[in-house]
């Protein structure tokens, strides 16, 4: 059974507050809204996959936002995504041959450290010219090994995506955010397909989704007022929070 009345609207409050620090940094941030959904889940599975499918509504939500004022890098998308959902979909299958207690520390040590790379340096990566010169490669590569992390511990992790494409690929922050948000809601509906033959809590989905919305539309108009110093700052602020919890998580599964 689900918890009760006050579960589900603390649920859907949480979910707000996620998506609108979420659309802001270009993050989708399950890591952070994942406890709260399985505490009100029939099940750990189904919360799990209720909580992806959160994850690729938000992420929907604010990336409209983004498509409307240009902040997507589409030709990147294109190299990005295919390997980001072939890398989740490897994950899932081999889910059950790692840990996921050490794999969440790996990626929590990982979140924090570019989030305090980010406070440290706001200032964005030079390039030679701006929306060119982008390390493509390095798009491919780290997007399937992102997309299999998240597969192997049922993650989406734009939280780990965006600072590769900033900090490797080479894109613009803003461009960054929306792309990373595109990414993700591919990777997100791959993952609900993917948790469907396992059952999905669809009714937690459908409170988290109706709450997510609209804070992930906030979050992003908000994203579009802030200089790219200022972005990259609540980017890295956001990563440490994240990092920090799930690296709380990892600490918690091993033990």
């Amino acid at each position: 059974m689900h918890a009760g009345a006050l579960a589900l609207v603390l649920l859907a409050v949480w979910c707000f507050v996620v998506a609108l620090a979420g659309g802001v940094a270009g993050l989708v941030l399950g890591n952070l809204r994942l406890p709260v959904v399985l505490l009100a889940a029939t099940a750990p599975a189904a919360g799990a996959g209720a909580n992806i499918g959160i994850s690729a509504v938000a992420a929907a939500a604010a990336a409209i936002v983004h498509v409307r004022a240009g902040r997507i890098n589409w030709r990147l998308f294109a190299w990005m995504a295919p390997p980001s959902i072939a890398g989740a979909v490897l994950g899932g299958v081999a889910s059950g041959a790692l840990s996921s207690g050490v794999l969440l520390l790996v990626i929590g040590v990982a979140l924090v450290w570019f989030g305090f790379g980010f406070l440290r340096d706001p200032a964005p990566p030079p390039r030679a010219e701006r929306g060119t010169g982008l390390a493509i490669r390095a798009a491919v590569v780290t997007g399937f090994l992102i997309g299999l992390l998240g597969g192997l511990v049922g993650l989406i992790l734009g939280s780990l995506r965006m600072p590769a494409l900033i900090r490797y690929v080479g894109e613009t922050p803003a461009r960054a955010v929306g792309t990373n948000l595109v990414v993700g809601l591919c990777v997100g509906v791959a993952g609900v397909v993917g948790h469907a033959p396992s059952g999905v809590d669809w009714t937690l989905l459908a409170i988290g989704a109706a709450a997510s919305i609209p804070g992930a539309l906030a979050g992003a108009r908000l994203s579009g007022r802030l200089s790219e110093r200022g972005l990259l700052t609540v980017v890295g602020a956001i990563l440490v929070i994240a990092g920090s919890v799930v690296l709380v998580q990892g600490v918690l599964t091993v033990a």
